[in-house]
């Protein structure tokens, strides 16, 4: 399994405070069955992304699970947070907040107050050869609320990673309603542990993963937790996709009892 959105990296953000919480997290990652990990610190108004500072933390890790025997392959990311500075350097230089610098970027909304020309925003990211993946609708009170603000996103080609805590059941009654309703829809493209520490918020999808796999086919978890992430870290698109579920059914031709229903 590849896990795109990790915050594995040590006293850079809310995650990992020390390079021994990293190396457990690392150990419990691999020991699930995780062969790659995206790190993926903050980018926000309280902890600023530096891609040199995060290289040298990653290759400095890489020596630390080398020495540790723990084999997982790192990659660089970004847990995106939509600040206009960010955006404008987004723009100015794709490669600076999105993994490994090939062009899939995290993108997290905030709780309450989506900003209204959001769209728009995605489509500006599009433009400069971003693709955005919008990181755990499913732990978002505004989106929970109201899933239909996600409907012009997808049409428009923004991706969805959900959290694997959250298919578990371990986040929330709400957050796994609305994971599975998603699923349910085929709405969601990727996986992810959005680790922060070797407790509640461990890395570990296996179970996720299992869930998936028995509810809603072998073939879909499959792309959630293999396929499709692997083609973020390495900067390739995305093999063929299921037929997403109720995107489109305000351009269907209402039946004649539809159409005198909605008057």
């Amino acid at each position: 399994m590849i896990d795109i959105h990790h915050h594995l990296l040590w006293g850079l953000d809310d995650g990992a405070a020390s390079l021994d919480t990293t190396l457990a997290m690392a150990r419990i990652a691999a020991e699930d069955g995780i062969t790659h990990v995206v790190c993926s610190p903050h980018a926000n108004g309280k902890y600023s992304y530096d891609p040199a500072t995060v290289a040298a933390k990653i290759a400095e890790l890489e020596q630390a699970l080398a020495r540790e025997r723990i084999n997982l392959t790192l990659g660089r990311g970004c847990d995106f947070h939509l600040s206009y500075d960010n955006i404008e350097q987004a723009k100015a230089d794709p490669s600076r907040f999105s993994i490994n610098g090939l062009g899939y970027l995290l993108v997290e909304i905030p709780d309450f107050g989506v900003p209204p020309g959001l769209t728009e925003v995605f489509y500006e990211l599009q433009l400069a050869g971003l693709t955005p993946i919008l990181t755990h609708p499913e732990r978002n009170p505004t989106l929970q609320a109201d899933q239909a603000r996600m409907i012009d996103w997808l049409k428009c080609g923004v991706l969805v990673q959900v959290t694997a805590g959250s298919v578990a059941g371990q986040m929330g009654r709400q957050a796994e309603r609305m994971a599975h309703e998603l699923l349910d829809k085929r709405w969601v493209h990727f996986l992810a542990t959005d680790a922060h520490n070797t407790t509640a918020r461990a890395p570990r999808m296996r179970a996720a993963q299992e869930a998936v796999a028995g509810k809603y086919g072998p073939d879909y978890a499959r792309l959630l937790c293999v396929s499709n992430p692997l083609a973020a870290f390495m900067g390739k698109p995305l093999e063929q996709q299921p037929e997403p579920l109720g995107l489109y059914d305000d351009l269907e031709p209402k039946r004649w009892w539809q159409r005198l229903l909605s008057r």
